[in-house]
């Protein structure tokens, strides 16, 4: 029976036989990766990936769907993880993890920022998502796509977009242009901030009035913050900022004392 796509998961299913390969041809599937699919639905990456990959794991939140993979491949093929994506603890599948998928477009920035935190375990990342959101995840500073979105991730990440996907490719098609975004995480000797959780708070707060000038953005803390230093103006507003200079930033703050670093 023909599977109605449910607007509550945000979910538009990838038709398009070409864009199917030149994603599988991206990704480049290797027999004993340990591969990862968030979002299956009705396997348009997931046959294909099967037919080199050994085992695949499968991320899928609508039941009826999961209940489709079990019945179309055997458990020691395809290992079907009935869940949100948003819960699932994804270093508990192994390491260097290859993780594939077209995400739901309505939940892509939390689900972007949930894998964040299992970025050591895995090897590559490769997405589709809206056009739009890819473009601010790989935007550089002083252009209008630039923010909050675009430093957190590639402050762990080197991010490629690959290319576009029209809305025609879905069934049924969404109202926006899609794009397909190559994720790898960045080594361990990477520019890391003496806290996470201060440096998550200053570009937080520097990108929530993005218009306004940085001393006046970040008035609590401008007496504490060595402009100079950063190669910053006072009068330059955050779009400007590299993820470097707010990892500096971030670093000064916590140095004297006016940010806690939690959560070593």
């Amino acid at each position: 029976m023909a599977h109605q796509a449910r607007k509550r998961f945000g979910q538009h299913f990838l038709v398009d036989e070409a864009v199917v390969d030149q994603i599988v041809r991206a990704i480049h599937p290797q027999p004993d990766d340990p591969m990862v699919e968030i979002g299956p639905g009705l396997s348009a990456l997931t046959a294909p990936l099967l037919e080199t990959v050994r085992r695949l794991t499968a991320v899928e939140l609508d039941r009826d769907l999961a209940a489709r993979l079990r019945l179309s491949w055997p458990a020691e093929r395809l290992n079907v993880i009935e869940a949100d994506a948003l819960t699932v603890d994804f270093s508990s599948l192994g390491r260097g993890l290859r993780i594939v998928g077209n995400l739901p477009y309505n939940i892509s920035s939390p689900l972007l920022f949930h894998l964040v935190q299992f970025a050591d375990s895995v090897q590559d990342q490769h997405f589709m998502l809206q056009r739009e959101v890819i473009d601010r995840m790989v935007a550089e500073p002083g252009s209008g796509d630039y923010g909050r979105l675009s430093i957190m991730l590639q402050v762990r990440y080197r991010m490629e977009k690959l290319f576009d996907v029209p809305p025609e490719a879905f069934d049924p098609p969404p109202k926006v242009m899609s794009s397909v975004v190559r994720m790898v995480p960045l080594p361990a000797d990477r520019p890391r901030p003496l806290s996470e959780d201060a440096f998550a708070a200053v570009v937080t707060r520097a990108f929530a009035q993005r218009r306004k000038m940085l001393r006046r953005v970040l008035a609590d803390w401008a007496d504490d913050i060595d402009w100079p230093a950063l190669g910053v103006e006072p009068t330059d507003r955050a779009e400007v900022v590299s993820p470097a200079q707010f990892i500096a930033l971030s670093d000064q703050l916590v140095r004297a004392g006016r940010l806690q670093p939690k959560n070593q």
